[in-house]
């Protein structure tokens, strides 16, 4: 054997097409950079969003990989095809009698240059397309992955290292079609439709398909071998299986047609061809689903699960919770259910998927997307919507007997609901909803979950955090309330934006000519209105309702906090228009607000949201912590005092235990977080951040709310990355606003 190998050295340098191919390598290096060139030159024409839609280029290797392929390929074929045009093998198979080792002896040496030639290619394909790339690579699309990769990433050395050894494979089946075919023009063609034109056909068949079909191709296998982030759906030991499995069916060919020995060699072939029939069997990582879905409309499937209505009696009454999915499109191997938190609370996930479902398109490549319609939905039907979704009017309370007062009053309203269910509606807590969350976990057949909070949804988050770390894989943060941190802080953040947005009001509405108030000094404007409708509430033209400084502050707030897109601030110009109108005597600019949004001529305590927000410990402890706070507030934000305390004040008289209160999160036992906000709710998202080392969070440098779900591509691009790969950005990452069109 030694001999034989020694010899098929000698030829292989004595061909001077060996060398010649191997100097035609070099051109898919530079195919590499032309093609990262032609990348950056459009991606520097375009805006920063729809940057963030290009296909990333991975490490590089792109069409140079499959040319360099080729040219291994080639080498291997001409290897064997080129003794049969010269009449050499009769002399070859004459020195070596036996055809099967004649065969054999040309692996290794045909290995080794293509190996070496290979791993030189690879890494100079990357390096220069990454050069070229420069500083873009970096980028975060939308898909998660970035333009192009550092071999600090993780995966990206190991990927190359098998991309650079997948060369003598593709060497070794170029030597076995050689020696089947025997004709060198007829393996080069064979070799052309393996590389590139079945690739190039697997691109017009419909996903999943498609995406299975490639994942078979042998330029697909490095990545998904060391579990990278380059499309595909093979799990890392199928890929490996594959990609030995294909040169071993081409020696088994070749053994089979030049040893004219069948037995052996075709139990061979039988043994691989039943690998490669159990590879591409493999389902593409389905998880155990225990859950029937049926179509709902749309992309949507719906399903439902049974939970107890009181988790402390867990064989006890039993209620129906709504589910719904975007199923996982099959384009990419599948790792898991992102379950998404609704907001409110008493929003509805199910809405929020039918609503958004563009907005997860690219995470639909790796997850399925799933979210339910939770127990504090105001419209499940157990307690009638219209007593949920009112209340009592809140006032500011002056004294211990008008604070005694508003909770009387409060809790009138709450059991006016209450009594149609009191055991349900004891138990709308965030944490009841995070056990709902935990059954849904388990219907689903998965280890962990990665989740999707937004707005109140982060208090459910936490409440599954703290509840079941083990079960956490990744959590985003999307404009999330706090429940690390008590009342105190809470007031303190909002005081804090609310304060800040007042005084860009007010620079604003001295230059804007869109301003009712322009030409006055905003600010004083407003203070006197409050002070005057403090000693003389202000009437609501057509309606039996007048409107005190508190109710002013509160109906205020929302246009304030959001004064939608620049430069035109559309809220801010409603806002100033119902100053305007109040200073004469009319509260309807700020009553017409309130009741499109709630049906009130003022905003009331919703009994809903205090069903949860009192039982998750968001009220006043007593009359004491309220003068205390209320002293703070009034400190902190001479302009809005009042505002902060109003979620607190609806939760004066709450009679039931704080069943969830805020509380910190078990940091050693999560995953790194991430959270997102805007300039007005990042303090909630920042806050669950500092508490769990390596996490990060993201700030949107403009207004607005849930940013997934209203589709800010940047931000989507930060999450999908997180949720996919659990890569977070650096420090002081920011997204910028969208250019005004």
């Amino acid at each position: 054997m030694r001999d034989a190998i020694a010899a098929e050295w000698l030829k292989f340098r004595s061909l001077r097409s060996n060398s010649q191919l191997l100097a035609a390598s070099a051109l898919s290096v530079l195919l590499c950079a032309g093609i990262a060139f032609v990348m950056a030159k459009g991606l520097d024409g375009q805006s920063a969003q729809e940057q963030l839609r290009f296909s990333s280029i991975g490490a590089g290797l792109g069409t140079g990989f499959p040319v360099a392929c080729f040219v291994m390929g080639a080498l291997g074929a001409l290897s064997i095809t080129s003794e049969h045009a010269t009449g050499l093998i009769r002399t070859s198979l004459v020195s070596v009698p036996s055809r099967q080792l004649f065969l054999f002896a040309k692996v290794p040496p045909l290995a080794v240059i293509s190996l070496v030639a290979g791993q030189v290619l690879v890494f100079g394909m990357h390096f220069a397309a990454m050069a070229v790339l420069g500083d873009r690579a970096g980028l975060v699309l939308l898909d998660g992955r970035t333009l192009g990769a550092s071999l600090a990433d993780p995966g990206v050395l190991p990927g190359l290292l098998v991309a650079g050894a997948v060369m003598p494979v593709v060497a070794v089946i170029g030597l076995g079609l050689g020696a089947v075919i025997r004709s060198t023009a007829a393996t080069l063609v064979t070799l052309i439709v393996l590389l590139f034109v079945l690739p190039m056909g697997a691109q017009v068949v419909a996903d999943p398909w498609r995406s299975r079909i490639g994942s078979l191709m042998i330029q697909n296998l490095p990545d998904q071998i060391v579990g990278g982030e380059a499309p595909g759906i093979l799990a890392p030991w199928a890929a490996l299986a594959l990609l030995i499995a294909y040169p071993v069916a081409a020696l088994t060919g070749a053994a089979v047609v030049i040893g004219r020995r069948r037995r052996r060699p075709l139990a061979i072939g039988g043994l691989v061809t039943a690998l490669l029939a159990a590879v591409v069997a493999v389902p593409p990582g389905a998880a155990a689903i225990t859950l029937k879905w049926q179509p709902c409309g749309g992309e949507l499937e719906c399903s439902a699960i049974e939970v107890p209505v009181d988790w402390s009696k867990p064989d006890g009454r039993k209620i129906s919770i709504d589910l719904a999915r975007l199923p996982a499109t099959g384009t990419h191997r599948r790792i898991g259910t992102a379950f998404a938190l609704p907001g409110g609370p008493g929003g509805s996930g199910i809405d929020d998927l039918e609503k958004s479902a563009g907005n997860f398109a690219d995470l639909r490549e790796r997850f399925d997307v799933v979210s339910f319609a939770p127990r504090n939905t105001t419209d499940l039907g157990v307690i009638p919507f219209d007593c949920l979704a009112g209340g009592p009017w809140l006032t500011v309370p002056e004294n211990p007997a008008e604070f005694e007062e508003l909770g009387e009053r409060n809790w009138a309203a709450v059991e006016r609901c209450r009594s149609a269910d009191p055991e349900f509606f004891d138990n709308l807590d965030a944490a009841s909803v995070a056990r709902d969350a935990e059954a849904a976990r388990k219907a689903l057949g998965e280890e962990q979950l990665s989740f999707i909070a937004t707005s109140y949804g982060g208090t459910t988050a936490v409440s599954y955090a703290r509840l079941y770390p083990d079960r956490v894989r990744a959590m985003y943060l999307d404009g999330t309330s706090s429940h690390i941190d008590g009342v105190e802080t809470a007031i303190r953040n909002k005081d804090r934006v609310i304060e800040s947005q007042f005084a860009e009001f007010t620079t604003w509405c001295a230059t804007s000519t869109d301003c009712a108030l322009r030409g006055r000094d905003a600010g004083a404007v407003w203070r006197d209105l409050v002070a005057a409708a403090d000693r003389s509430p202000i009437p609501v033209r057509g309606e039996r309702a007048a409107f005190t400084g508190f109710d002013l502050k509160v109906a205020a707030a929302p246009d304030l906090i959001s004064p939608g897109q620049a430069p035109d601030f559309p809220n801010w110009q409603r806002f100033a228009r119902a100053v305007d109108r109040a200073a004469a005597g009319d509260a309807a600019g700020f009553s017409r607000y309130v009741q499109d949004v709630t049906g009130s001529p003022k905003v009331p305590a919703f009994v809903g949201m205090s069903a949860t927000h009192c039982a998750d410990g968001r009220g006043f402890a007593d009359f004491a912590e309220f003068q205390r706070l209320k002293e703070l507030d009034e400190r902190l934000s001479p302009n809005f005092a009042g505002n902060s305390l109003w979620h607190p004040l609806a939760c004066v008289g709450w009679r039931n235990p704080v069943r969830n209160p805020p509380a910190p999160l078990p940091a050693d036992q999560l995953p790194p977080l991430l959270g997102v906000g805007t300039l007005v709710d990042f303090d909630g998202p920042a806050s669950a951040a500092r508490a769990v080392p390596g996490s990060a969070a993201v700030q949107f440098k403009g207004f607005g709310h849930a940013l997934y779900l209203t589709g800010d591509a940047c931000t989507i691009a930060h999450a999908n990355r997180y949720l996919a790969f659990g890569r977070t950005p650096p420090p002081g990452t920011t997204c910028e606003p969208p250019e005004s069109t």
